[in-house]
């Protein structure tokens, strides 16, 4: 009871080619296969030239940029210290004056 017999499908064959016409249907198809071989084409020419750039990103750069003598990176913490407030967030809950 719960699957379809042939005959189910025959009449929903007939049906769909009632509503849509043969000539519809086989032009559907045709548009399906162009679409698919420009898929094709379009990947094949993509992959040549990021074959390409990938080479050339390889090779190392042709010179190179010094950085400032002596400078000393610091860290910074995104939180405040412990014990401190800020004047963004009152403790107070109330916007500042």
């Amino acid at each position: 009871m719960g699957s379809f017999s042939i005959w189910h499908w025959l009449v929903v064959l007939l049906v769909v080619l009632l509503l849509f016409g043969s000539g519809k249907i086989s032009g559907l198809m045709g548009d399906v296969a162009k679409g698919i071989k420009s898929f094709k084409a379009n990947i094949k020419e993509e992959e040549k030239p990021a074959d390409a750039s990938m080479a050339a990103e390889s090779a190392p750069p042709a010179g190179t940029i010094a950085g400032p003598q002596g400078a000393t990176a610091t860290a910074t913490t995104a939180e405040p210290a412990p014990g401190t407030t800020t004047a963004a967030a009152p403790a107070t809950g109330r916007p500042a004056a």
